[in-house]
């Protein structure tokens, strides 16, 4: 089945009802795509569904049109505190973005209410929500909705609330399990009826999923949506009407490059991609300064204000033009309408994550571009892209007028502290995930040439971290300045930067201690792979695989944490020693 328009939806083998036909017309949604002429009339009939279709084919009315049917057609109308749908997905802004779709259509369904359960609301809210205002339908993401079913001593049974469900959805189902959702995920089906329609919907078919599908769907039918024209031996995994671009250039050339063409480009909506948190802080600072006259956001999955990101993401969907700078929170299943350019400034860790970046634009049928910045020794990267991810890419031709703006960036760095420090977290936060990346024949850390990287970032000074230690790097100039002195634009920041400075000097000399020495991140075992594997062993019964090294991992992080509560070391330092910066 291929992902072009499917016809009206009058051509449906079942009759709509006249309330969904009128939404349908004022979102101006005059056709069906595949995915929603094959799923709708299968929910509708009492089948489960287990749908895989490319990214921005339409999912999301394809599970919210037979939820409204199946529930205004019930011989019983369900109660203020009775669950009839329930639809979970990965991340904060897709649930967000799925509660708005359903919010619109209940417009014209004063009987049904919704109710959207997500992380960074007060859990206790959101408790005291459900029970006074009700809800027949739930939005959530996994962690929250197995939170609220444990929160019967604050009142709110939600075992008992969900005995009346109708339908269940498990929304980019892949990434639900590729983010460690799986344990969620069980606790949750085991406090669901097992009478109901499922619909399993995911962009990839991987072992993981099969096995949810032969878990969770009684003899589902099977629905594969593959983009017109392209042969099944050869689906290509991203839209038809993307143009799917890359550039090459050298590691100091890299921002230039990307402010020239942000600058070129600046009536039209973008995403810039970046590996890490730490570098969406970092260069989404220096594109506010650097693009002029354009609306420039940054959200990341480590913001410390909870509700940030949700109102972050509303804001840019309502822009006209602007730029969103971010990290693969933004990846999968986000609907931002209008999306020109996506640019992946960092190549992502995985490939499949390459294909669902690009799916951010060219959705439903429309014309989008995407483009990646590679370095010269990553060209091999495009063949395997069009070989692994079945994705090719056409060279961009030169992007012109490149300025310099390096200058710029540092002169910021030397006139807030803030900037400096931003970019000092960010350039230890770029290795790290370069270390890590999935294809390590390709993006090889030892090949990093650091002194241009160095340039490229607009640092001041090379920074203290395991890869680095022992080398000289003479293509490198450090600033002369003594960076201690850069001070905070944030007087009350710059203050309590004093009052740490002053508490050192006055610390004696035997409590400032060197602490241990961590090994370079390249080196390390991937700490998150050990414990899915040791999770997964306790699980059977079969008891951990703590090895020596993993206990000494252990034992000096927990050296680490003991020095940071007796002040020996600054958080800072302890931030640093723990690797942190990247998103998660």
């Amino acid at each position: 089945m291929d992902n072009s328009t499917a016809g009206k939806w009058d051509s449906l083998p079942v009759k709509l009802n006249e309330r969904i036909i009128q939404t349908l017309d004022e979102l101006k949604f005059t056709h069906m795509t595949p995915v929603q002429s094959a799923c709708i009339p299968l929910f509708m009939s009492n089948k489960d569904v287990a749908a895989e279709a490319i990214t921005g084919s339409g999912k999301t009315l394809a599970f919210v049109i037979p939820i409204l049917e199946i529930l205004q057609r019930r011989e019983e109308r369900l109660k203020k505190l009775q669950v009839g749908a329930l639809i979970i997905t990965p991340t904060r802004e897709l649930a967000l973005q799925i509660s708005e779709v359903m919010g619109r259509f209940l417009q014209r369904y004063p009987e049904l209410r919704q109710i959207l359960l997500i992380g960074g609301n007060n859990p206790i809210d959101d408790v005291e929500k459900f029970t006074s205002q009700g809800a027949n339908i739930i939005v959530a993401t996994p962690g929250r909705l197995e939170d609220m079913f444990r929160r019967k001593a604050d009142g709110l049974d939600l075992a008992s609330c969900v005995k009346t469900m109708d339908v269940l959805v498990l929304d980019e189902a892949d990434r639900l399990l590729d983010m460690g959702f799986e344990a969620s995920l069980n606790t949750i089906l085991g406090y669901l009826p097992k009478q109901r329609r499922t619909g399993l919907f995911s962009a990839t078919q991987t072992q993981e999923v099969e096995k949810l599908v032969r878990a969770g769907l009684r003899n589902p039918v099977r629905i594969t949506v593959k983009e017109k024209g392209v042969a099944a031996s050869n689906s290509q995994k991203t839209p038809a009407r993307l143009s799917n671009y890359y550039t090459m250039c050298r590691a100091e050339e890299k921002f230039n490059t990307l402010v020239a063409f942000l600058r070129q480009h600046k009536h039209e909506k973008q995403l810039v991609f970046f590996s890490t948190c730490a570098c969406v802080e970092f260069f989404g600072k220096a594109l506010e300064a650097l693009v002029k006259k354009v609306t420039i956001l940054c959200i990341h999955g480590k913001m410390e204000k909870k509700d940030k990101r949700s109102k972050i993401f509303s804001a840019f969907r309502e822009l006209k033009s602007g730029i969103l700078v971010c990290t693969d929170v933004m990846a999968r299943g986000i609907d931002i309408p209008d999306v020109h350019w996506v640019l992946q400034y960092d190549p992502p860790s995985s490939a499949s994550s390459f294909v669902h970046r690009c799916g951010r634009t060219a959705r439903i049928g429309n014309r989008g571009n995407a483009l990646v910045f590679l370095l010269p020794m990553e060209d091999s990267y495009v063949n395997f892209l069009s070989i692994n991810q079945k994705c090719p890419l056409q060279r961009l031709p030169p992007i012109k007028d490149v300025v310099d703006v390096l200058p710029k960036l540092k002169a910021l760095a030397l006139s807030d502290r803030a900037v400096f420090e931003k970019g000092m977290r960010a350039f230890v936060s770029y290795v790290q995930a370069y270390a890590k990346h999935e294809c390590s024949l390709i993006f090889r850390v030892k090949d990093l040439d650091f002194a241009a990287l160095a340039r490229g970032f607009a640092l001041l000074r090379m920074p203290k971290m395991p890869e680095l230690r022992g080398k000289s790097f003479p293509d490198f100039q450090e600033e002369a300045v003594d960076t201690d002195s850069i001070r905070f634009k944030d007087k009350n920041r710059e203050k309590q930067r004093q009052q740490r400075l002053a508490e050192q000097r006055e610390r004696p000399k035997e409590a400032r201690k060197s602490f241990v020495k961590n090994k370079a991140w390249s080196k390390q075992k991937n700490r998150t792979e050990r414990r899915k594997k040791n999770a997964a062993k306790r699980k059977r019964g079969e008891g951990s695989d703590v090895e020596d090294e993993d206990m000494d991992e252990l034992l000096s992080d927990t050296r680490l944490l003991k020095k940071l509560k007796k002040g020996k070391i600054s958080a800072e330092d302890f931030d640093n020693e723990m690797t942190g910066g990247q998103d998660s």
